[in-house]
């Protein structure tokens, strides 16, 4: 087990959260999405008791994709891509207070995840089969909020079910991080005055798996 500062865990746990923003705007944006960063952001939702933060995501190299865009997104660009993922990301974070509020749609998500926790070890042979039935679960709990998420993009791509699919499942994936951030000590006004070691711990922790 790696020990890790508390800082460091709250940055891995907000790196799910990117993560889950950056696959929500690539695939709005272009239909396509890197596979082995989907498996670990969705398999995440069944991490229902792990040693570690590492574990929820399978390991470090899981949230390889949203630590490098926390840190893209942190840091004083002007850059498109990383201003929609903060977007997300922001969204995804005050979603996840709307819905820690409520107890009774938490208890229906857990029960149904562990439903499909059951279907996905022993008959999704793709993750886009346990996105359709995440999917469902965020349709019928989440989506029933007084907030939702703005996804914008290609009406091409948001329209094809498949892609809308994925999209729920992501976002559900993404409360589950913002959960577990918060879970940790995460509050929002630390990404504002802890920006830049939020920022810096990203891209220390990505150093780990190879690139700067």
């Amino acid at each position: 087990m790696t020990q890790r500062s508390q800082l460091e865990q709250q940055t891995m746990a907000l790196a799910g959260v990117a993560q889950a923003a950056r696959l929500v705007d690539q695939i709005s944006r272009t239909g396509s999405y890197p596979v082995e960063f989907l498996e670990a952001t969705i398999h995440s939702l069944f991490s229902f008791e792990t040693p570690d933060v590492d574990s929820v995501y399978g390991n470090i190299q899981g949230i390889k994709l949203g630590l490098q865009n926390l840190s893209a997104g942190l840091s004083a660009t002007n850059e498109e891509s990383s201003a929609s993922m903060m977007r997300y990301l922001m969204a995804i974070i005050y979603l996840e207070r709307k819905f820690s509020s409520r107890g009774d749609l938490q208890q229906v998500v857990h029960s149904r995840l562990k439903h499909s926790q059951y279907k996905a070890e022993h008959f999704a042979s793709h993750v886009n089969q346990i996105c359709h039935s995440v999917a469902a679960i965020y349709a019928d709990t989440l989506s029933t909020l007084s907030f939702r998420v703005k996804v914008s993009g290609s009406a091409q791509h948001l329209q094809n079910e498949a892609n809308a699919e994925i999209i729920r499942a992501v976002l559900l994936a993404g409360v589950r991080s913002a959960h577990l951030w918060r879970q940790l000590g995460g509050r929002r006004w630390q990404l504002l005055l802890q920006r830049g070691r939020i920022r810096d711990t990203a891209h220390t922790l990505s150093r780990e798996l190879g690139f700067r």
